[in-house]
């Protein structure tokens, strides 16, 4: 099971990309801080970061929300842009599997697993309907949110080739 910071280390750049981008778009002030706070953990002035080339800026804060020490943002971030950007995708998932949700695709309490061979289904579904690097990057997230996770989508996410990040 990869953490939140192992999930930003993994994902393509694009979909890095496509966070940042969600984040400067709609959260321009959390994303200025966490920027301000990955540079001070580095000994840098947030603005040497902010001057770097859109690219290079992107890249050097996957890189930093890539660490350990930065799990928690890490999990924030993913947290912030996924319902924001994509609570139909988590509607989808969760509604796939009758679990009960808000309107953005968020849970209070983790409910027990189901079997496999539902998560499958659903997870196929998603497929069909949403971005595969979305897909991937959400449900390697979801795991991510327990301790425990789900053993069954612990089995697709290893098995599953669309699913490796």
């Amino acid at each position: 099971m990869h953490t939140t910071n192992e999930i930003f280390a993994k994902m393509p750049a694009g979909t890095a990309a496509e966070v940042f981008t969600f984040l400067g778009e709609k959260e321009a002030n959390l994303l200025h801080a966490t920027l301000g706070t990955l540079a001070q953990q580095r000994k840098l002035r947030p603005i040497f970061i902010e001057r770097k080339p859109r690219a290079e800026r992107i890249k050097w804060m996957q890189d930093a929300l890539g660490r350990k020490q930065n799990e928690n943002v890490a999990a924030h971030l993913l947290q912030i842009w996924l319902v924001g950007a994509h609570a139909k995708l988590l509607c989808d998932f969760l509604d796939g599997l009758g679990i009960a949700h808000d309107e953005n695709g968020t849970l209070e309490v983790l409910p027990a697993s189901p079997e496999k061979a539902t998560l499958a289904e659903v997870v196929n579904g998603l497929f069909e309907k949403h971005d595969p690097r979305v897909v991937a990057v959400y449900l390697h997230a979801f795991q991510a949110t327990d301790d425990q996770g789900w053993p069954p989508l612990a089995e697709l996410l290893a098995e599953d080739p669309r699913l490796k990040l």
